[in-house]
């Protein structure tokens, strides 16, 4: 497995509209792991800083944040997947403007009970103080300055035996995509009654098609996969969309994507470009 890279920093990218669709679906997911009394264990593999400031040096550079959380934020038309991850964003600031952006073991941290068990990953050596600093206080967290591909497999199965494990690599690397499905795969041998939530970026060059052949090769069977598409893909080098790939996926959450995914590409998408995806893959 290659060395990881360390110079990616999701302080530029906060709040964009990959984040928003991430994190719909996490608090979708969240939302289901809770209504059953038994505790679980959430597990992130690269949970990076764990809260973001919008009116940082790193976020003005970009303004991604103003085509994603930016143009729903006030929205008073939303569903309710999108409304209640509204409302943990809005609960992350001190006032009604959000100046601040919550990454994903806030929402986890905020919709988990006393009893769950939060087990977070990160290697950068800048955002990992942070979010230690972040959750110091709370005993459910528990911090690693760890690769999360490697580490991850030794966390599973919990003690638990209920588990929702997020993965949401930077995809720096050329072989990334390669190495996050492997490590998908390892994790689901060692804990195959595990729920699964995989980040993808959507790119010219690599696409869901490629993904879906990789992930065949796992052979799984319980798989979800959502996209959300921003713009025209011949018209954009960059990304132009992304993905959650879903392993176990509860039986709430397709339904709570048929009222979430429509409305994010209707308000995220440029120039009337948005357009979503939700698929089940079967392994052949």
């Amino acid at each position: 497995m290659p060395a990881p890279m360390l110079s990616y920093r999701h302080s530029f990218h906060a709040g964009n509209f990959a984040d928003v669709m991430k994190h719909v679906v996490l608090v979708a997911l969240l939302r289901y792991m809770i209504r059953k009394e038994a505790p679980f264990c959430y597990i992130d593999t690269h949970a990076g800083a764990g809260g973001y400031d919008l009116r940082g040096e790193h976020a003005q550079k970009t303004a991604e944040s103003e085509l994603g959380i930016g143009r729903i934020l006030a929205a008073a038309d939303a569903p309710a997947p999108v409304a209640r991850y509204l409302e943990i964003v809005r609960s992350f600031n001190e006032s009604a403007r959000v100046a601040k952006y919550p990454g994903s073991p806030w929402f986890a941290a905020t919709l988990m009970r006393k009893n769950d068990r939060l087990m977070l990953c990160e290697l950068h050596g800048s955002d990992f103080p942070q979010l230690r600093q972040l959750f110091r206080s709370d005993r459910r967290v528990h911090c690693y300055a760890e690769d999360g591909y490697r580490f991850s497999t030794g966390l599973v199965p919990p003690a638990e035996r209920r588990g929702l494990i997020f993965m949401d690599p930077s995809y720096e690397l050329k072989n990334e995509y390669a190495t996050a499905v492997a490590t998908l795969g390892k994790l689901h041998r060692r804990f195959a009654t595990g729920v699964y939530a995989l980040w993808y970026p959507l790119l010219a060059e690599r696409n869901s098609a490629v993904l879906k052949r990789s992930v065949d090769r796992l052979g799984i069977r319980d798989v979800l996969n959502l996209e959300l598409l921003v713009t025209d893909r011949d018209q954009q080098a960059g990304m132009h969309g992304c993905g959650m790939l879903l392993v176990n996926p509860p039986w709430t959450l397709r339904n709570d994507m048929e009222l979430a995914l429509p409305y994010l590409a209707a308000r995220l998408g440029r120039d009337g470009k948005g357009e979503f995806r939700i698929e089940a893959w079967a392994s052949e």
